[in-house]
């Protein structure tokens, strides 16, 4: 009587020799393997071109405003308006970008970590107080022209990062940096850290990108040539918001790569607040 063969189990089965190997040269023309880890990427080439994207970022919004918007003013009008998007891009968008990165960097990932700790905090404090004065500079603006305030979807979208930004500030500080956090605290609330800093950053290319837009929709809404007729200007902020976007790109990029992160050491040294003497 005829037998069938007998069944094997997927787990019981066994790649021919050489196979594994050709599947994985083959898998993405050698870009991504067969694993799924990322592309191989040197981190000083990286960081010079995002460098580079981020100092585009801010001089061409400071561009725009100088040259298509009437420069800049501390007086209430339209000149101290462009403030705004200045300070916005330059410390929501850049200097966070920055601080996200911190610890990516290759002289971050041996010695104490105290430093790295600091300069993370002080350029998330100079991003916070830029945008501080980037509101103070809207709602000026909007109080001498009498205009209403918090209308819009990019105002609740760029007030929202902002005040989850200052809780994030405190709370990073309070836990990571003083010393009556336990290690088990700095340790449950790490990931929350991280999970709510892309979070924000997020939040705030969302929030530069339509603020863009919504500027050239008033800006050149009555002008002699409109804004659907894609005007220089038009074309200039639009290329800036897709910049932005870019730049957002290559930081979450950047921190989703495993190779770049800080190795984590449980020496006390790793853990070291900021107020807590040295033993």
């Amino acid at each position: 009587m005829f037998r069938p063969p007998p069944t094997r189990r997927i787990s019981e089965m066994s790649w021919e020799p050489g196979v594994w190997d050709v599947l994985s040269n083959c898998c993405w023309a050698g870009v991504v393997s067969f694993s799924g880890t990322m592309p191989t990427l040197r981190f000083l080439p990286f960081s010079i071109l995002l460098g580079v994207v981020g100092i585009l970022c801010v001089g061409l919004t400071g561009f725009w405003c100088y040259h298509w918007r009437g420069g800049f003013g501390w007086d209430g009008t339209a000149r101290m308006f462009n403030w705004h998007p200045v300070f916005m891009v330059t410390g929501m968008v850049v200097l966070y970008g920055a601080a996200a990165l911190v610890y990516r960097l290759p002289l971050s990932r041996r010695g104490s970590k105290l430093p790295w700790k600091l300069l993370h905090a002080a350029l998330a404090l100079v991003a916070f107080l830029l945008a501080v004065l980037g509101l103070v500079a809207v709602f000026s603006y909007h109080k001498t022209r009498t205009i209403a305030n918090m209308y819009s979807l990019h105002s609740w979208v760029g007030l929202t990062a902002v005040v989850l930004f200052s809780c994030q500030w405190l709370m990073g500080f309070s836990t990571f940096l003083l010393p009556w956090a336990p290690t088990w605290l700095r340790g449950l609330y790490k990931p929350i850290h991280v999970f709510f800093g892309c979070a924000i950053f997020m939040l705030a290319i969302a929030a530069s990108i339509s603020g863009i837009n919504e500027k050239l929709f008033f800006s050149l809404n009555n002008a002699t040539v409109l804004y659907s007729s894609l005007p220089p200007e038009a074309w200039f902020a639009n290329t800036l918001g897709l910049l932005i976007v870019v730049l957002g790109w290559m930081v979450l990029w950047a921190l989703s790569k495993p190779a770049w992160k800080r190795p984590e050491l449980d020496s006390p040294e790793a853990q070291q607040p900021l107020l807590e003497e040295d033993k």
